[in-house]
């Protein structure tokens, strides 16, 4: 049987792989997107925006968050969300090791 516990991974290729999780929904994606148009958001215009409950939206929130790709404030009764530049640049930096390496080659 494969490895599939984490420690048998890099911390790096740990935190690579819980951002891709936490990017691999649809609905995740579309949330970024908002984020991007807006710089900074309060929950319920995400909720106006998608065509999900609002129960749905702050789960999806939550595993952005809790993968660091988002952060929030607190801002009175609300919580304002943006995107998290640390750990985009981590996913940057991954991406273009990897266009590099593949540039780099000439395969298949």
């Amino acid at each position: 049987m494969g490895a599939t516990k984490t420690e048998h991974f890099s911390k790096k290729q740990n935190q690579i792989a819980t951002i891709a999780k936490a990017l691999g929904h649809p609905a995740r994606v579309a949330i970024i997107e908002y984020l991007m148009k807006k710089n900074k958001c309060i929950c319920g215009d995400i909720v106006n925006e998608l065509p999900l409950a609002q129960p749905t939206v702050s789960q999806h929130l939550k595993e952005l968050k809790n993968a660091g790709v988002i952060k929030g404030n607190i801002e009175g009764n609300a919580i304002c969300y943006c995107i998290d530049e640390k750990t985009l640049n981590v996913l940057k930096d991954y991406f273009t090791k990897i266009i590099f390496a593949v540039s780099n080659k000439n395969c298949c």
